[in-house]
Formats: C-alpha cells, structure tokens, sequence
C-alpha cells in the first residue's frame, strides 16, 4: 500500500514517515500544499494524511481540489480541534478526522479502516485455501500456524490477495509497495516475491512471464 503524508512539520513527518513503513506502507512525502497536490493527482495513493495548516495551500484547499477529480481516502491530521473545523474537514471530502496529538495506534487502525472502506475487501479477514489472512492484525497463517512474513512481504502478499483473480502488473506493484525514494530499476520485487513463495507455498504466487503476478 502506498500512502502520501503533507505535513508541514519536518520531526512529525519524518517520525510518521517512518513509522508507516516500519507497518510496510510505501510512503512519499510533501511538506507544503502545492507539492502535496501535485503529488496526490498524480499517483494513485490508497490513503492520504493530510495537515490542515500548510504553506501555498492550506489542507481544505488540497482536499477541495482534489475531490474535483479523485476519491482516494484522505485522513485530515490537525491541532485544530473545534467541532467548526472538523465539520469543515468532513463536508470538504475527508474521510476521517484525527487531532494533534495523537496516538500512533489509533491513526494505523483508522488508517486501515479507510483503506478497506474504499476497496472491494468487506471483512478483516480473507481466505485463500489453507492460508488466512488477518488485515487488522497484519498476520498471516498458514495451515493455523503464524507465518513470519516482513512487513513489506506482508504488504506485497495482502494486496495480491485484496486483488485476488486479477493479474497485477509489475508496474502497479512498484507504484503499491516501493515510494519515491526507492529505485524501481531494482530486482526487490522479485525478491520479496521468491521470499513469500518460500514461505507460504512456490504456487501461492503465480507469475504471468512479461506481465506481473496473481493469486488465483
């Protein structure tokens, strides 16, 4: 999964920014509104975090101009705490409202609640044979037995499954799992992939030579 944070604070940026890819989220990064715009037309995120107080443009421009041509899911973070800003925040397109300060836990679990409120996966957990996969807990088990997966292994196994059926390109894989500071010339992903087929089974992944992957 890849996210945008537009955060005008650097130590609060670069802190969340790493957090979220310690959890596997692929994470770029903007630090006024007018990059973050730029950036949020541009790629297709499955969330973003967005500042309300930001340089060029403030996060309710962002978000207004962006509902003009995108619906990804956009969490409004704030020290503003007034019902008046919330309201505002919501009735612009925000999908939820978190308060500075806040609790890393909480803003994950909201996080990944936009995240599957948007997509095509109702429940937290998917089943594919004799493996399961829990997206609220983040973990994977393999005939009832944990299976240790990295956090970008998981990532990589959790969108193939959400998308299950459906052959995945290679591009779109790097544009999910990799953010913009990781070069996509690189043979990670075919790294993580032979990893994860170690792991849960050679056949789990399925490659289509020249096109991507899938999970049938």
């Amino acid at each position: 999964m890849r996210l945008l944070i537009i955060e005008d604070e650097p130590d609060l940026l670069d802190s969340l920014a790493q957090a979220l890819r310690e959890e596997g989220y692929a994470v770029d990064t903007a630090e006024d509104g007018m990059d973050g715009l730029d950036k949020a037309l541009t790629w297709d995120y499955n969330a973003i975090i967005l500042d309300g107080m930001l340089p060029r443009l403030d996060g309710w421009a962002v978000l207004e101009r962006l509902r003009l041509r995108k619906s990804t899911p956009v969490i409004m973070l704030t020290a503003r705490d007034g019902s008046r800003d919330r309201v505002r925040g919501l009735d612009h397109g925000a999908d939820d409202y978190i308060v500075k300060p806040f609790d890393l836990a909480e803003l994950f679990a909201r996080l990944r609640a936009v995240i599957r409120r948007t997509g095509t996966q109702d429940s937290t957990r998917i089943k594919i044979d004799n493996i399961q996969i829990d997206t609220a807990a983040r973990l994977v088990h393999l005939d009832g037995a944990m299976i240790s997966l990295t956090a970008r292994e998981y990532a990589l196994v959790e969108y193939l499954a959400v998308h299950r059926g459906r052959l995945i390109t290679r591009t779109t894989l790097y544009e999910h799992l990799f953010d913009e500071n990781e070069s996509t010339l690189s043979n990670l992903l075919d790294v993580h992939v032979s990893n994860v087929r170690k792991k849960l089974g050679h056949d789990f992944i399925q490659t289509r030579r020249g096109h991507g992957y899938c999970i049938a």
